[in-house]
């Protein structure tokens, strides 16, 4: 049996689109909302299962990995989060890449050699890596215009994982990616299923809309936090909120909380794009926070500490 694992947002989906393009396989699909990624964790095998992972942490899987390997499946793992001790094992084969400006789906392009680069170049803009999908797009030759039409697609894929559950998404992550799966490049899928494209366009513009009318919680020329209400659209927006934060001010750091079903703060944290390091190291120092060097995040913050995470924010970009 083929697996295909992969993070809900636009970079997994879009590194399996590649990869699925170029080897056609009937996989069972395990996915979730972005911030569902433990996602090995559900996973379970037979001997000589195939099992592919995309664009989740190997250190926050480690241990189901372990098991998986020792129930005699083969794992091909790709991704670009801190991956702490990589096991070795004849059956696992890694493509791992913590560079911040690199991406899941750009590994994927190198694996496969650019042929389906144009889906490698979306995911990268929705990972809000400009420069990276910009230089990768190069060979493309596409005009910008194209590239616009790329960023914004990639910008919706990567904005329509965001959510508490699955209930506040436009698409549940495995529906879109079978709504994409079927078009060699993005363009086919934005011309041909324009049902679905305007539905992320429409989705987006008006959650943006909502976002940018929200004021500082705490603000300094080095870092900027932000509170959204409880309500779905502001969860749903959380991530790429901080991004179109990042682009706006890029010597800034920023700090997106949103509230979780279970009462206490969803964080998503987007470093300086002029210094795209710390977000991970600063997440990881809370329970449940994690993710790269340029964009990370905490699943679970109690709201009685607002005032430390902000402390140690501040301190982090000082």
């Amino acid at each position: 049996m083929q697996i295909d694992v992969f993070n809900g947002d636009a970079d997994g989906i879009c590194a399996l689109v590649q990869l699925r393009l170029a080897q056609p396989a009937q996989a069972k699909l395990v996915t979730g909302i972005k911030r569902d990624i433990q996602l090995l964790d559900g996973v379970s095998v037979a001997p000589d299962d195939q099992v592919t992972v995309l664009d989740i942490s190997l250190e926050k899987n480690r241990t189901a990995l372990d098991r998986i390997l020792s129930q005699g499946a083969h794992v091909f793992y790709v991704d670009h989060h801190q991956p702490g001790e990589i096991p070795e094992h004849p059956h696992l084969k890694t493509l791992i890449n913590t560079d911040a400006n690199i991406c899941t789906s750009l590994l994927v392009d190198q694996h496969l050699e650019g042929r389906y680069r144009a889906w490698a170049v979306t995911a990268a803009f929705g990972d809000n890596l400009i420069a990276s999908a910009e230089a990768a797009a190069k060979p493309l030759g596409l005009s910008q215009d194209q590239l616009n039409q790329l960023n914004d697609l990639g910008v919706c894929i990567n904005y329509n994982g965001y959510g508490g559950s699955l209930s506040d998404l436009h698409f549940a992550p495995d529906v879109l990616f079978r709504e994409l799966a079927p078009y060699a490049s993005p363009f086919d899928f934005m011309t041909d299923n324009t049902a679905s494209y305007q539905q992320l366009l429409g989705g987006y513009s008006d959650d943006m809309a909502q976002a940018l009318q929200i004021t500082p919680e705490y603000e300094t020329d080095s870092i900027g936090v932000y509170i959204l209400p409880d309500v779905a659209w502001a969860r749903r927006i959380s991530g790429v909120f901080g991004n179109e934060l990042a682009n706006r001010t890029p010597s800034r750091a920023h700090a997106v909380f949103s509230f979780t079903e279970k009462g206490d703060y969803q964080i998503s944290v987007r470093a300086p794009l002029t210094n795209k390091t710390g977000a991970d190291e600063l997440c990881s120092a809370f329970p449940t926070g994690g993710g790269r060097k340029s964009a990370a995040g905490i699943n679970h913050l109690p709201l009685d500490q607002l005032s430390t995470f902000i402390t140690a924010f501040a301190e982090k970009y000082r």
